[in-house]
């Protein structure tokens, strides 16, 4: 069963699986910018402003840093969507209670499956940014989401570097059918500056042959100009490289 998709920029999508709609780590402002300077002036246009998101019934975050955890977005957005679910780490979820939002709203991400509706549930999994983490609670402070729906699995890695711990636990969970990757390397100079990068396009693609995806869509490239990627880069390595698998830019539905 076909899955509508739109994409947000960075990490941010809207799924619709049925009847039920969910937002991965939505980031609708320029809030970036506004805490770190002009230079992260978002790329991608927005799409819907946040008070206008009336249709959510779960957003997943995946960790507390601004462009996944927006709280100029969020929280507008759960106003809006008055009866959303918001699936998070624990201490992402312990700021958006200090900002308002009713505990009963707030689902912690640990490791079990959690329902979202009929045929659909998802799995919180680690995520390596750079390393995998856990907070005084023993929770994980990042994570990614391997999303079941009618039987079919969708992994969103969120912000992640490949790990063998995050391998070994995906491949628990195979088959997966397409996976959103970031594809943003981290380097020196993007360190430097402090810009936390994630897996490169060539590791991107490694993982995707070794977890035996079908279709790969490159994530967080798109939002920032210190921390892009050339959409022609991807696309020449995805020639070069031939995987197995397909891959789709911005996809309508997957």
């Amino acid at each position: 069963m076909k899955v509508k998709v739109k994409s947000l920029g960075q990490s941010g999508f809207r799924f619709q699986f049925g009847d039920v709609v969910v937002y991965t780590d939505p980031y609708l402002s320029d809030h970036v910018a506004e805490s770190e300077g002009a230079e992260m002036h978002r790329l991608f246009p927005v799409t819907i402003e946040p008070g206008a998101v009336t249709d959510a019934d779960f957003v997943l975050i995946s960790h507390a840093h601004l462009d996944h955890c927006d709280f100029s977005t969020v929280l507008p957005l759960a106003k809006a969507s008055s009866k959303c679910m918001i699936v998070c780490p624990n201490e992402v979820a312990q700021s958006l209670k200090g900002r308002g939002i009713s505990e009963k709203r707030l689902i912690a991400a640990r490791e079990e499956w959690i329902g979202l509706g009929e045929g659909l549930r998802v799995m919180p999994v680690p995520a390596a940014h750079t390393e995998i983490e856990h907070d005084t609670d023993g929770l994980l402070r990042y994570v990614g989401y391997v999303i079941e729906y009618q039987g079919r699995r969708i992994y969103h890695a969120g912000d992640t570097s490949p790990a063998m711990a995050l391998l070994e636990r995906l491949k628990q969970l195979t088959p997966i059918d397409t996976a959103f990757l970031p594809v943003n390397e981290r380097n020196f100079y993007r360190e430097r500056r402090g810009i936390i990068g994630n897996m490169s396009v060539r590791e991107a693609f490694q993982m995707a042959t070794e977890i035996g995806v079908k279709v790969l869509v490159p994530i967080h490239w798109d939002m920032f100009a210190p921390n892009s990627v050339y959409l022609e880069e991807i696309e020449l390595l995805y020639r070069l490289m031939q995987p197995s698998f397909d891959m789709k830019v911005y996809p309508e539905e997957i």
